[in-house]
């Protein structure tokens, strides 16, 4: 299908970036396959801000334009975000797009002002939604003073404020993984080659009864160039999730707020550790 090809494009671009940029999940990647399993996508995410020049609408556009659509909405009230997912017209397998936007209203005038002034400097080619999906930072070398203040208020906008727009994560779909049938399983797999997994609120998020269970490996530390000179800072990780059949036999293809709330603190600023991948 033309408009599959399209889409997988756009993934291919947004994987060889995540890959390149994020040595921990390419490691991770690279374990499956040497088990051999053929590694499928469940989803990717995208974080971006309500600011209409930069919002889900705007981001959204080149999957639409490729044939997704608008599937469902969640609110994250206490971290002050908003998300949509879409899923391709024509071919339910295909991978899933999760968008989320901070509500900047919700915060102080600094984060306002700063996360405005960053946009601002976006040259107007990048801001086309079909360049933005790849702008990563498009507004200059951050402020690592910046940076902590911004994390005292959000850490999602921080993570922006460094990383600007590229995919957040990719998501392994451990429905289509052969030789592990649970998420124990690969949560297991993980840890036994020195992976250190997302363990707030648990290590596994949701229940099959809910139809979906999700986890993660924490980010990877990477080194980033400041103003004020390099310093390690959680860069992006690696999902896995496992879905469930409803009561009609048809697999549960949306994300549950409560559980996604929790996957997002994957990105957390933590100290790395000699031991840590």
């Amino acid at each position: 299908m033309e408009q599959l090809a399209k889409a997988q494009k756009i993934f291919d671009r947004l994987w060889e970036d995540y890959t390149s940029r994020n040595p921990a999940v390419k490691k991770v990647y690279d374990l499956f396959v040497s088990q051999g399993e053929n590694v499928v996508n469940d989803h990717i995410a995208f974080r971006t801000f309500n600011d209409p020049r930069v919002n889900i609408d705007v981001f959204s556009k080149p999957f639409v334009e490729a044939g997704y659509e608008y599937k469902g909405e969640y609110e994250f009230k206490t971290k002050h975000l908003y998300a949509r997912h879409f899923e391709f017209k024509a071919f339910r397998s295909a991978p899933r797009v999760f968008i989320s936007q901070l509500i900047l209203e919700d915060f102080s005038p600094f984060l306002q002002h700063t996360i405005r002034q960053i946009i601002d400097r976006i040259p107007e080619f990048t801001l086309k939604p079909e360049n933005l999906i790849f702008a990563e930072n498009a507004w200059g070398t951050p402020s690592y003073e910046i940076y902590q203040k911004l994390r005292s208020e959000s850490e999602y906008a921080a993570w922006v404020y460094v990383h600007g727009y590229r995919a957040n994560h990719f998501t392994v779909s451990i429905n289509d993984l052969q030789k592990f049938n649970s998420i124990y399983q690969v949560n297991g797999f993980l840890k036994d080659n020195g992976f250190h997994l997302n363990d707030s609120d648990g290590e596994v998020k949701g229940t099959p009864e809910e139809l979906l269970e999700q986890s993660s490996i924490k980010s990877g530390i990477i080194d980033v160039e400041f103003k004020e000179g390099t310093y390690p800072v959680p860069s992006c990780y690696y999902e896995f999730a496992r879905r469930y059949p409803d009561k009609e036999g048809n697999l549960y293809l949306g994300f549950i707020a409560k559980s996604a709330d929790k996957i997002f603190e994957s990105t957390d600023f933590y100290e790395k550790k000699p031991t840590d991948k």
